[in-house]
């Protein structure tokens, strides 16, 4: 694998957090909770090892211009703008979310995670729509 493999993997990895983010909505809703919490955690795992590679890949190769023109172009900065300023909340939103569930204080983190799940949902979808615009059109 080389650096410029990593924008694959990155989708790779965003798009199966959103796969788990969902997954464990599912199980709470279904009162499963250790599922729950094994699947929200892999998610969290997950993420941490996108944002780890995702920051290698920029400290390699910098910034990757969008090169296509008209209205393609406004699209995807729309979606790059709403995606990375929601990013930027994911990381401090999750791990409030997470250290509530750890401590046991489930009326706090069911408060917090009816943000953090959808902020974090968006963030990994959009993630994957970013890579695609900006590597396959």
């Amino acid at each position: 694998m080389t650096v410029h493999d990593l924008p694959t993997l990155n989708a790779i990895l965003n798009a199966t957090s959103a796969v788990l983010l969902a997954t464990g909505f599912v199980l709470i809703r279904q009162r499963k909770r250790e599922a729950h919490r094994k699947v929200m955690l892999t998610a969290f795992a997950t993420s941490v090892a996108f944002l780890i590679s995702y920051i290698v890949y920029h400290v390699q190769v910098g910034s990757v211009p969008f090169p296509k023109q008209g209205a393609i172009r406004t699209l995807y900065f729309t979606i790059l703008l709403t995606h990375t300023a929601l990013a930027a909340t994911v990381p401090v939103l999750a791990i409030v979310t997470l250290r509530r569930a750890l401590a046991g204080r489930f009326d706090k983190h069911r408060k917090i995670a009816k943000w953090t799940l959808p902020i974090w949902l968006y963030v990994s979808v959009t993630g994957v729509v970013v890579y695609l615009m900006l590597y396959h059109l």
